[in-house]
C-alpha cells in the first residue's frame, strides 16, 4: 500500500471543493505543503486539473472525510487498494546502450582489455553491452576500425557506472589466482643461529690411508740395496 494516494494533486483538488477538511488534513492526506494546498484553494495553483474522487477509486471512505470533518486534529487513513498489482518482472538480456554512444563501445572494449586485462568476455558484455565477436575483434586488432580506435573509460562515456565496474574488477580479482611474491631475505630461527656445531673429531685411520712408517722403510731399503750395487 502507498502513503500517498493515486494522482495526489487531483485528488486534493476534489477534497478541497467538495468537503470541508482543513487544508492540514488534506496535506497530511495527499502527502503535499499546507501552503500547497492553500494555493489550490485560492486558485492560484493547479489550475486545469480537474478533481479525482478518492471515494470511487477506494482510497478514502466517506465515513473517514465526515470523522475529519468533525474533528480538525484527525488524519485521514488512507484505505487499502482491492487491486494488487503483481510485481514487474525482471527483463533479461544485453545491456541497452543508447544508438548515441554505440560507436563508442569499441574503444570502451579496448580501455577494458588493455587495463583490466583479468576481465573475462562475459563480463565486459555486461558493462558495455556488446558481444563476444566484436571484442575478439577489438583485442586482435581485426576490427574494422581499429586503426583509429582510442582507449575511453566506459564510465566516462557513459556506458557504465563505477561501482559495475569496480563490482566486476573485484570479481575478476577473486578468481583469479594471485602468484605468491618473492618477500626478500628472512632472519633464521632462533633454533638455527643458536645451534652449536659439533666438534670435530679426526676420524679412524683407515686401510686405505697412508702408513708413513712402511713408506719410509720401504725407500730405506731400496737405498740401501742401491749402495750395495754401486760398491760391487
Amino acid at each position: 500500500m502507498s502513503n500517498a494516494p493515486l494522482m495526489p494533486k487531483a485528488t486534493a483538488v476534489w477534497l478541497v471543493d467538495n468537503t470541508a477538511l482543513t487544508f492540514d488534513q488534506v496535506a497530511d492526506f495527499t502527502k503535499m505543503h499546507p501552503l500547497e494546498v492553500r494555493a489550490i484553494a485560492d486558485g492560484d495553483a493547479a489550475q486545469g486539473i480537474k478533481g479525482m474522487d478518492p471515494i470511487s477509486t477506494g482510497q478514502l471512505s466517506r465515513d473517514e472525510i465526515e470523522k475529519g470533518e468533525k474533528d480538525p486534529n484527525y488524519r485521514l487513513k488512507l484505505g487499502e487498494s482491492k487491486v494488487v498489482l503483481p510485481p514487474a518482472a525482471k527483463k533479461k538480456g544485453p545491456r541497452y546502450t543508447p544508438v548515441s554512444r554505440r560507436h563508442e563501445r569499441p574503444s570502451a572494449i579496448l580501455w577494458l582489455v588493455r587495463n583490466h586485462p583479468e576481465l573475462k568476455d562475459a563480463q565486459i558484455m555486461r558493462l558495455v553491452g556488446t558481444t563476444k565477436t566484436t571484442i575478439a575483434s577489438v583485442r586482435d586488432r581485426t576490427h574494422w576500425n581499429a586503426s583509429t580506435l582510442t582507449p575511453m573509460d566506459p564510465v566516462t562515456l557513459g556506458l557504465c557506472s563505477q561501482i559495475e565496474l569496480d563490482f566486476e574488477v573485484q570479481r575478476a580479482a577473486k578468481e583469479k589466482p594471485v602468484p605468491a611474491a618473492y618477500g626478500g631475505a628472512t632472519l633464521l630461527p632462533a633454533s638455527e643461529t643458536t645451534k652449536k656445531e659439533p666438534e670435530f673429531e679426526p676420524s679412524e685411520k683407515t686401510e686405505d690411508d697412508l702408513n708413513v712408517d712402511a713408506v719410509f722403510a720401504k725407500l730405506k731399503t731400496i737405498g740401501g740395496k742401491k749402495q750395495d750395487d754401486e760398491e760391487e
